[in-house]
């Protein structure tokens, strides 16, 4: 079992190297929201989660009432500026918003999002969420993609799982002080989910 943690621009600056002796050992940092916004903290993590041996994560805030592929080429374009993808380093789509629009079109969003990274990076992208979102159809032919669940209200790696997924990969199990995550597996399980150069 691994444990990590996810930060954006809330934290300020993290202490990377601290948390990594403190025991963990894979960081997720905000990258981007919708197609134009980017979080000035991200380049620092990036290189800091890099320089403590920690596995690399970004994540793409979704703001589903925007154009997915614009959204997703403004994401790439965020890590390429900070050094970009290197071998096992993991991409995620955080949604859980859903801007007035119903579930259809936010599901539609996520899938055309998902694709679009998929293709021009060639890695699958994690799907962070939470219950009674998915439960909703906002999450609707995601299924293939690797479910990183928010529940903090459930124990340590017993989170409910909702429809489309069968399974969890990552449990977010703690908000406070921090979001604190496990993944049950190895740090080669985890690096297999992530980005591979062709």
């Amino acid at each position: 079992m691994l444990h990590g943690i996810d930060v954006s621009n809330w934290q300020g600056t993290v202490d990377w190297s601290d948390h990594a002796d403190a025991g963990v050992s894979f960081g997720f940092a905000k990258a981007t929201e919708g197609g134009h916004w980017t979080d000035k903290y991200f380049p620092r993590n990036w290189q800091g989660m890099r320089e403590s041996w920690l596995v690399c994560g970004a994540y793409h805030f979704a703001r589903p009432k925007g154009d997915p592929h614009e959204h997703a080429r403004h994401f790439l374009s965020t890590i390429r500026s900070a050094g970009g993808l290197r071998r096992g380093d993991l991409v995620a789509l955080d949604l859980e918003r859903n801007d007035g629009l119903p579930p259809e079109r936010v599901a539609r969003y996520a899938r055309r999002w998902c694709r679009h990274i998929e293709r021009q990076a060639g890695v699958r992208p994690f799907v962070y969420t939470f219950e009674a979102f998915a439960r909703a159809g906002n999450c609707a032919g995601l299924s293939e993609y690797p479910l990183w669940i928010a529940a903090p209200h459930r124990p340590r790696g017993e989170p409910v799982v909702p429809t489309p997924w069968r399974d969890w990969t990552i449990h977010q199990y703690s908000h406070s002080p921090l979001d604190r995550n496990i993944f049950h597996g190895s740090r080669e399980d985890l690096t297999k989910l992530g980005f591979h150069p062709r």
